[in-house]
Formats: structure tokens, sequence, C-alpha cells
């Protein structure tokens, strides 16, 4: 048996808890100057949290906005629970980082993409021969994660 290590995973991983970083800052201090976010997250995702007229319309994925008005932020391991204002009603919300596709402050330009979500998969995964017979046939591409799509 061979190892490989599983280099998107990991990449994803680092990301999310980049995310969790930037979070935990404006739990504490606020957003600063014109910074703000646009998190597009799947709303079928098991452990997020929205209300069932959110959930019917959006089926699939939602885009939420985090800059003028937001309150009860709170910032976890495993995700972040925030209440946001859709047409003069506050809802909350818990959305786990697993379940986060974009991550975007466009205010500096500056963007995450998760092309996958397979957080269930090990960092390093142990093949079997028979594994091993099925890479050599199947050619990988490298997963390159671009933030140049997100720039102006």
């Amino acid at each position: 048996m061979s190892r490989r290590i599983d280099y998107g995973n990991l990449m994803h991983r680092a990301m999310r808890g980049l995310i969790q970083q930037v979070l935990e800052d404006v739990q504490e201090n606020g957003l600063p100057g014109n910074h703000h976010f646009f998190i597009t997250f799947d709303t079928m995702h098991p452990d997020v949290e929205i209300a069932d007229w959110l959930s019917d319309r959006y089926p699939g994925e939602m885009t939420v906005v985090m800059q003028h008005w937001f309150e009860n932020l709170d910032v976890t391991d495993e995700g972040f629970a925030v209440t946001l204002n859709f047409g003069d009603q506050p809802e909350p919300l818990y959305i786990p980082y697993d379940a986060i596709k974009t991550f975007v402050d466009p205010s500096v330009e500056f963007g995450l993409r998760f092309e996958t979500q397979e957080d269930d998969v090990p960092e390093i995964v142990e093949d079997t021969p028979e594994d091993e017979a099925a890479e050599e046939e199947e050619p990988h591409d490298a997963e390159i994660v671009s933030l140049d799509s997100f720039r102006k």
C-alpha cells in the first residue's frame, strides 16, 4: 500500500481556517473600513440552519452579504452563526465552514472558491493495490486554487 497526500483537502482546511480567523476578528472588532463579505454556501448541507422560507427560496445554494447590518455573530471551530436582515426581517443563520462554496471580500479583491466539498476524506489516503492500478489508467489533474477570478 502506498500513501499520498491529499493537497486539495489540506488546502480547503487551511482556507476555512482563514475564514474563521477573519470572522473571529470581525466578531471582536467589527468590520474595518470598507470590508464586506459575500458568502455563498450549500443550503442543503445537513448542518446548515436557515429559515424554511429561505431554504425553499434558495434550494441548493445561497449568497449572503455581511456589510452594513448584521448582529449576533458567533464564530466557532465548526462554523458561524449570524443574524442578517432579509427585507426588514431579521433571520438567524448557522453556516458550517464546510458548507461554504465561496468567500469574497470585494473591497480588497480577495476571494476563495471551494471546488469540492469532501471533508470526510482523510488528509493522507491509503491506496490499495487495486486503487494504484486504477490510478495508472486514469490521469489525475492537479487542483489549482485561483484567486484571479475574483480580481477586477
